[in-house]
């Protein structure tokens, strides 16, 4: 049998104080729960580093860059039907003028013979009536010929017609790349941002695409998913870019929305995955952690053009469709500079 101690007094009151000492620094064990670090929720990693002013130009012209992209593929691809369909109408305009050719043949060779004329020689009423029906049908296979003829020339002129604004539309916009480049590499020069290595590998996996709309451009999205990894939302393409991440085993911490600051996060249009396998350590990525950073990094810039990529930034470099690899410099901390996660931008 346990003996019960009944503590009266000032022994009471102090072994109230203990246990009350003792619960305060020892949190409650749940069942089912698994206390200990990995069960922490990981910090966030802050900012995207830079500007606001360097993150808005960093963001307009990679955007004015994808945009400008997909119309430039979009005209070539209607220029190649245009061409198709030219060659179709002129191979009809060769066949109808080779038979309005034999029409005007017979035309001439008749004389110039006049329905009139036909019909007057008939030497019976049956043979009148047989002339009559004749003339109709050959007017009207005449006439139906000569039109189709003179369709088919039109079709040919409009579609060089439209083969030629294609060929402008192509040329404004390579003009329009050129210039939103030049516009990412003034403002990445400002900062420190040259030319670097590339980080890309063949080996990656290939993402599914992202739908776009019939033309090749990308639809308009706001933040109207709910995030899975915070309780804020996130765009459509960019749940479709973090599901295709998990798909390609890079399941690491990650957290997308983030309310206030700047960049693309509170838009639910950009994602950080941590480098480190227990969240965003303070530290920079070494060893595995780094080469994971490089895995996921590689990823998405391999399927960029299939996911809506807007820019890429890890371990002080910054990747964007128009420009590739640049230095990064976002003020020193891993976190600014990226050397504890990855930053994912969509569009």
């Amino acid at each position: 049998m346990t003996a019960i101690v009944r503590l009266r007094g000032p022994r009471r009151f102090a072994a109230l104080l203990v246990a009350a000492a003792v619960l305060a620094v020892t949190p409650p064990v749940l069942v089912g729960t698994t206390a200990g670090p990995a069960s922490a929720a990981p910090s966030s990693p802050g900012d995207e580093g830079g500007t606001k002013k360097l993150r808005d130009a960093l963001e307009a012209a990679s955007k004015g860059h994808i945009e400008a992209t997909a119309k430039l593929t979009s005209s070539k691809k209607r220029q190649s039907q245009l061409g198709t369909q030219l060659k179709q109408v002129e191979t009809r305009i060769a066949t109808l003028s080779t038979e309005v050719g034999v029409i005007a043949a017979e035309t001439y060779r008749r004389g110039r013979l006049t329905p009139i004329s036909a019909l007057l020689n008939s030497a019976s009423p049956q043979s009148f009536v047989e002339r009559a029906a004749g003339l109709e049908m050959m007017a009207q296979r005449d006439d139906s010929q000569l039109r189709e003829l003179a369709d088919s020339l039109d079709q040919a002129t409009r579609a060089k017609d439209a083969i030629d604004a294609e060929v402008k539309e192509q040329q404004r916009q390579v003009e329009v790349i050129a210039r939103k480049k030049k516009d990412a590499e003034r403002a990445l020069a400002a900062v420190g941002g040259n030319p670097t290595g590339s980080l890309i590998s063949a080996n990656s996996p290939l993402a599914k695409a992202a739908p776009r709309n019939s033309d090749g451009s990308w639809p308009k999205e706001s933040c109207t998913i709910n995030d899975p990894t915070t309780n804020g939302c996130i765009t459509p393409r960019t749940l479709h870019a973090l599901n295709q991440a998990k798909a390609a085993k890079y399941t690491r911490h990650t957290s997308c929305h983030r309310d206030g600051g700047g960049g693309e996060h509170p838009k639910g249009r950009a994602c950080d995955f941590s480098a480190a396998a227990g969240g965003f350590a303070n530290r920079d990525a070494t060893g595995g952690d780094r080469s994971y950073g490089d895995a996921v990094t590689a990823f998405y810039v391999k399927n960029a053009s299939r996911l809506g990529v807007l820019y890429v930034i890890w371990y002080r470099k910054i990747w964007m469709p128009g420009t590739g690899w640049r230095a990064y410099n976002g003020g020193g901390d891993p976190a600014s500079d990226h050397t504890n996660h990855v930053h994912l931008s969509m569009l």
